[in-house]
Formats: C-alpha cells, structure tokens, sequence
C-alpha cells in the first residue's frame, strides 16, 4: 500500500509515540497532538487519509473531534481509541460516522490491521467516485452519438425524465442502444451515486428468474442452501433496468406488480416483506400491445411500466448518423488496438449509408471490428466491407443462399422443438442459444408451438 499520511490525536504522550512508530515502520506519514483542539483548528481538507483519536480527552473528548472533522471532510476514516467501550459509546461514535473504535490495550498487530482496513476501505471509496464520475461523464447527453432531429428529439424527452421518478418504457429494435439510454436516465438522475443493476429478462431460465429478481429464502427450494438477496435489493436506492421485458413469466410479473404499488416484495419463500427504494426502467423489442391483447402480458403491469415511453428510432431511420457512428467506433478500435485506420473510402461511405442495418448500432460496431480486422489498406474498402453485409452489388448472389439458410432453421426448430415436447428453456439449453433467440427466429417466421407439436 503506498505512503499515508495519518494524524495520532491522544493526550498520552507515550502512546501516540508507541502508534506513531508501528505505523512509520509500515511506510506511513504521522503527526501526533495532544492537544485535541490543536489537531482540529490545524485539520484540512484533501492533507490527511486517517485520523485516529483517543475519546477521553481534556479540553473536547473525542466524540467532538469526530464530529468537527467530519464536518470539515466528511469522508475521512476516523478510529475511535477507548479503554471503556461501552455498547451506548460504541453506538454514538459510528452513528456520528467513525469507521471503526479499538479498545485500550492493543497490540501494535492490531492497530496494523485495523489502520489497513481503514486505508484499503478509504481507496475503494475514492476508486468507487472516481467510477461514478467517469461513468456520470461517459453517460453525458452530450456522448451519445447522433446530430439527427429524430435522436435529438428523443433526448431532450429522455433529459426530461432522467430527473423524476417516472417509470420509463424503452421500445425499440435489437441493437439500438435501450440499455445506453437507461444507464444515461440513471446517472443523469439524483440516484446517480446509488446503483445501476442490469437484468436481460430473455437471458435467464425462467425457473429461476423469480429468485434471481428477487432473491430467496433459505430452503425455498432445492440448492436453496444459503439467503440470497436478489437484483431488486442489489438496486436499493437506484435503479434496476429490465431489458426484454416481455419474457417476464406471468407470476413473475405479478410480484413485479405488487412491488411497483406497495415498493415492497416477498423474497421466494419468505414470508416477511422486503421493502427497498428502486426506480424502476424496462425495455422491449417486441410488441407489448400485442402481448397485453394475447393474455400474455398483465395490462396492469404495462400501464404501470409504460408510464413514459421512450421509443428508439432504427437505425435506417438515421441516416444522417450513420457515419458519425461510424467514426465513433472505428476510433474506439484504433485506440483499443493501437491502428489508424482513417475511415471508409468513398464507395464504401456510401455503402454503408445506404446500407438497411437490421441489427441497427449493434451490427455497425460489428461490422466495423470485424472490417478493422482484416483490412490491410489506410481505409475500409468496398471490397472489405461486402464480406460483412449485402450491398446492392451482392444481395442478388445472396438470395438463393438466404433462402436455403431460412429453410434449413425452420426445419431445425421444428426437430429441435419436437425433441423436447416444446419446452423452450430445454431447447435453448440443448441448441447452446439464448430463450430470446428461439423466440425471435419462431416469430420471424411465423412458427407456432402448438403446430410444430
């Protein structure tokens, strides 16, 4: 651990010489005081990374030392020394913020260990904002790439409601940056500092998603072997974000809906409620009118949910974007692989613009890895790029392979379904793919369980 500087506060001489030594001997910066209210009136903000005091002192005790520095840098670990440690002092010192109190006499092994601690939780606590920070500034309004009118417009909506406590409904394509534009709701909000808890609905088996959204008792079930605590208390006090959310199992949506009236839920199989401060954002790339209609989604649950809805254009509705993110992200590539590729030939620009992107922003920075990759020239040819989408030049080559491609997935659903009597999370499992992708290629064309079956 690198050099600290640490300030000794103590009216016995001889152990702030005793503590002053052991903690120099360990590479550190001391000063000791006797006088408390000299240590106060000469304390700094930014100068010091620990302050231990004694709390029986002459002139102010302890418990005021803590108090007046706390004021001063509120963030500072402060350790409490006392030869009587009684629970009430105890109790009074941590309420009034010290990080931890050590009872007269100690060994200086002890005192080693606890100063680490203190020191190692002080530097997570400083990487800790430092993250935030760069997260708050990476989420910034102002980095998400785009000059188009219909983006703008959606971001001066999304600035909107990133400082109330709206519930938010994100609807979109695949790949156009749903989960972007919650992480930039969340630390543009006042729960900035708290945490942002991600789940992607369509990821997780639905027989455990229950537990895993909300945790569960020990028990509850079998290799239930310890409490769990689940995403929504992880999220306590900012915000849990539910990608795919129609993948969300019926009973899993009721409990979801309870949560979002009552802001308290019941872990699985405990019967005393969990009560925790959340905002709540969802997203979706599928229908949710739809779903509501088929029964497959509780519409009490969608108006609650869909409060603010917050729609994202497609890509090929962005026209004007496209080469502005292009140049994003091949400059994330040369600087993650040290390269210069200066960007698209004009063939290629042009391509690329006209290009339809089905996979909207996910595909494009794709697309461009994989050009990087195997580029050799300054910039992305033409001839580069067509190894990765269909332009004009080669859709009509591709139609007869396109076709060939589809007939051969419909008859692998079919046999893989059929395999499993239907069950979906047993398919995924058995074809190595995620429940949201069998989902998306039965709906793409048009392939009903109940007619494979």
């Amino acid at each position: 651990m690198p050099a600290k500087k640490i300030m000794i506060i103590d009216n016995e001489e001889g152990l702030c010489r005793m503590m002053a030594a052991v903690l120099m001997d360990e590479g550190h910066g001391t000063r000791t005081f006797n006088d408390p209210l000299e240590a106060v009136e000469l304390f700094r903000p930014g100068i010091w990374d620990l302050v231990i005091s004694d709390i029986k002192m002459p002139g102010i005790d302890g418990l005021e030392v803590l108090r007046r520095i706390k004021a001063i840098e509120p963030d500072i670990p402060v350790i409490m020394i006392t030869a009587f440690a009684t629970v009430e002092m105890s109790i009074q010192a941590l309420r009034n913020g010290a990080y931890d109190m050590l009872t007269k006499p100690f060994e200086p092994d002890e005192l080693i260990y606890r100063v680490r601690n203190a020191l190692n939780h002080n530097q997570l606590a400083t990487e800790n904002q430092k993250l935030r920070e760069e997260l708050a500034d990476k989420f910034n309004f102002d980095n998400i790439i785009g000059a188009s009118t219909i983006l703008q417009q959606l971001l001066d909506k999304v600035e909107k409601v990133a400082v109330r406590e709206t519930a938010a409904l994100i609807t979109g394509e695949s790949g156009t940056g749903k989960e972007l534009i919650a992480q930039a709701i969340h630390y543009n909000s006042p729960r900035k500092e708290k945490p942002f808890v991600a789940i992607n609905c369509g990821a997780i088996p639905s027989s455990v998603l229950e537990s895993e959204l909300f945790g569960h008792k020990k028990g509850a079930f079998t290799g239930a072997d310890t409490d769990k605590d689940g995403l929504l208390k992880s999220a306590d006090g900012g915000t849990l974000f539910l990608d795919e959310i129609g993948n969300l199992p019926i009973t899993v949506q009721k409990t979801l809906l309870r949560f979002l009236q009552e802001q308290e839920f019941h872990r699985v199989g405990d019967t005393a409620p969990t009560k925790v401060d959340v905002r709540l954002i969802s997203a979706t790339n599928s229908e949710l009118e739809k779903e509501v209609k088929e029964g497959t989604f509780r519409e009490d649950l969608f108006y609650r949910l869909n409060v603010i809805n917050l729609h994202l254009p497609p890509l090929r509705q962005r026209n004007a974007d496209i080469p502005l993110l292009a140049a994003h992200f091949i400059g994330q590539q040369n600087k993650k692989f040290k390269t210069s590729i200066a960007g698209f030939t004009a063939e290629a620009q042009q391509a690329i613009k006209g290009y339809a992107w089905p996979g909207n922003i996910r595909q494009l920075k794709n697309v461009i890895e994989a050009c990087m990759t195997i580029e050799t020239e300054p910039q992305i040819s033409l001839a580069t790029l067509v190894q990765f989408i269909e332009t004009d030049e080669t859709s009509a080559d591709n139609d007869d392979y396109n076709k060939a491609l589809a007939h051969f997935e419909v008859d692998y659903l079919r046999q893989l379904l059929g395999s499993v009597n239907g069950n979906i999370e047993e398919a995924a499992k058995k074809a190595s793919m995620n429940m949201a992708t069998i989902y998306r290629k039965l709906k793409k064309y048009g392939l009903r369980k109940q007619d494979i079956l």
